[in-house]
C-alpha cells in the first residue's frame, strides 16, 4: 500500500536571552521528519530543520553552543544530533575578580562563556 504523508511538525521555539551581550535564542526544538512526498518541518529557534524523508536525507544538527534539538527524518537514515550546550556567567564589572572561560565585556557586565565539556571558573 502506498501511504502518503503531509508535512512534518515544526520544532518548538527556544528561549530568547541576552545574557551573552547579544540577543540569541537557545534550546529550539528540531523539526520533525517527513515521509514522501511531504517536506520536513522547520525547527524553532536554533533547532534546525528535519530531513525530508522523500529524499532519504538525514535530519540536520542543532546549532553548536545553542542547545537546539536535531532534526528528525522520515526515511531509514539518522536524525540530526542535538546542538552542544553552553554555560554563561555574567556579573557587574568591578564587583568581583574572576577567571575562566572566554571573557568578554558588554556594557557594565563581564561575561564568561564556557563551550567545552570542562572548564574552571575561579573567584579571586
Amino acid at each position: 500500500q502506498n501511504l502518503k504523508f503531509g508535512n512534518a511538525g515544526n520544532g518548538g521555539a527556544g528561549l530568547s536571552s541576552s545574557i551573552s551581550g547579544t540577543s540569541l535564542e537557545y534550546g529550539g526544538g528540531g523539526g520533525g521528519g517527513a515521509s514522501a512526498p511531504g517536506t520536513a518541518g522547520v525547527g524553532g529557534g536554533f533547532g534546525t530543520s528535519g530531513g525530508n524523508g522523500g529524499t532519504a536525507a538525514a535530519g540536520s544538527n542543532g546549532a553548536a553552543n545553542r542547545c537546539g534539538g536535531g532534526g528528525g527524518t522520515g526515511a531509514a537514515t539518522n536524525g540530526g544530533n542535538g546542538g552542544s550546550g553552553v554555560v554563561i556567567i555574567r556579573y557587574l564589572t568591578g564587583t568581583a575578580t574572576c577567571t575562566g572561560g572566554n571573557i568578554t565585556f558588554s556594557g557594565p557586565y563581564t561575561i564568561h562563556t564556557f563551550t567545552s565539556p570542562s572548564g574552571t571558573f575561579t573567584v579571586a
